[in-house]
């Protein structure tokens, strides 16, 4: 419980605890005993009180019993309100030990007493262990959240991280056969290889960055992706004035080519070109990549493709939505639909 919310609690306590005692006090003056006995009575009951629950309210705020030890929730709160009453009783009857009606009245109402203060020391021992109750769950409920975050920020991170291994195989490959004949071309590819990885890396799990950043971070891969294809990938980017400056979840794009770019030119020997379109709406920003595919050639898998389920699965703990991802096939065309809602 909020520092707050205890400072609430007990000045509602007190207050409770200063109107009760007043009503006592107007009890016993209407009963024929004087302003200073009537005030005095109540003052001593209210202090005495005041102290045990006070007492008992901070050591249920840092110690709750154990089952083997809930006894004591019953044998402590009698104890305290039977010393309660004894110091009352003892204190008040040597304030006033000259009228004897009212210390025969404090011997008449000791039972009373006695009952009184177990009843107001029991209400004390049960609000306290609510409040220690309540305290736990939210400790409990708060150490859940936390867990709960950094597991989706673990699955984000996995998830982020993951990239086709046959990309880095084929790229380094590539590297290799170049080394002999072309070196400048096998260092240059090598360079945009190591800065495609640093980028990946870098980047945070939840971290936002704007289209114009992650398009800089797909050419990278598609340079390198253009050394092994050559001519035969073409790239088209359409951007609508200002969707440049959109925030999209770090290395989103990169999954979606690289999808278009296996079920595309992988087992076909002529050129193709993916289409990149990306334009903004009340819903937010809507990608498109779109790749040719020869049914007859291509195995094309069932499913969504390599790379889409976790962009998928990406999408839904970023936004908690499992729509913003959507694929379909048209006229041998494979169509990938990205939104990211504006935030």
């Amino acid at each position: 419980m909020p520092q707050k919310d205890v400072r609430l609690l007990l000045l509602a306590l007190g207050a409770w605890w200063v109107l009760w005692s007043a009503l006592q006090g107007f009890i016993l003056y209407w009963n024929g005993f004087s302003a200073l006995i009537s005030a005095s009575d109540a003052l001593v009951t209210i202090s005495l009180l005041g102290a045990s629950g006070f007492s008992i309210f901070n050591l249920f705020r840092f110690y709750n019993p154990r089952r083997s030890n809930r006894v004591m929730l019953v044998v402590a709160p009698i104890l305290l309100a039977l010393l309660c009453a004894l110091v009352q009783q003892s204190l008040l009857t040597w304030l006033f030990q000259y009228d004897s009606t009212y210390v025969l009245f404090l011997k008449d109402t000791r039972a009373l007493r006695a009952l009184y203060d177990l009843l107001m020391v029991g209400l004390v021992v049960t609000l306290s262990l609510f409040w220690s109750s309540l305290k736990d769950q939210t400790q409990i409920e708060s150490r859940l959240r936390e867990t709960e975050r950094l597991a989706r920020e673990s699955e984000l991170s996995g998830l982020r991280l993951q990239l086709n291994p046959h990309f880095l195989f084929n790229s380094l490959n590539s590297a290799n056969a170049l080394i002999g004949s072309k070196p400048e071309e096998a260092r240059n590819m090598i360079q945009q290889l190591s800065d495609f990885l640093r980028g990946t890396i870098r980047v945070n799990t939840n971290q936002l960055n704007s289209l114009q950043d992650e398009l800089r971070h797909l050419s990278l891969y598609l340079e390198i992706e253009k050394v092994r294809f050559g001519h035969r990938l073409q790239v088209q980017i359409s951007l609508q004035p200002g969707a440049e400056e959109a925030l999209v979840p770090a290395l989103i794009l990169q999954p979606l080519v690289e999808n278009a770019i296996k079920f595309g030119l992988y087992e076909t020997t002529g050129a193709i070109a993916i289409s990149i379109v990306a334009t903004m709406d009340q819903q937010g920003l809507s990608i498109v990549v779109e790749n040719p595919f020869d049914p007859h050639l291509t195995a094309v898998k069932k499913g969504e493709g390599f790379g889409l389920s976790s962009i998928k699965r990406r999408l839904e703990l970023l936004y908690h939505r499992n729509d913003l991802l959507k694929t379909l096939r048209r006229d041998n065309i494979f169509v990938c639909q990205l939104t990211i809602p504006l935030s």
